[in-house]
C-alpha cells in the first residue's frame, strides 16, 4: 500500500506542477529596490530635461514677440 501511495503522490505532484506551468500568474514581476531607485532616477532626469527644454522654448518665444 505504501509503495502505491508514494507513486500516486509523485505522479499527482508532477501533474500539479505541469498544470501550474500552463497558467500564467497575474502577479507583477518583482523589481528590486536598487532597480526601482535606478528607474526613479532616470525618470527624474527625463522630467528635468523636459522642463529645461520647455523653459528654453518659452524664453525663445517671448524674445521673438
Amino acid at each position: 500500500m505504501n509503495r502505491k501511495k508514494r507513486i500516486n503522490q509523485i505522479l499527482k505532484a508532477k501533474q500539479k506542477k505541469a498544470n501550474a506551468k500552463l497558467h500564467n500568474s497575474n502577479k507583477p514581476r518583482y523589481i528590486s529596490k536598487a532597480e526601482r531607485a535606478k528607474m526613479e532616477a532616470e525618470q527624474q532626469n527625463q522630467t528635468e530635461l523636459e522642463n529645461q527644454a520647455t523653459e528654453q522654448f518659452e524664453s525663445s518665444s517671448t524674445q521673438d514677440a
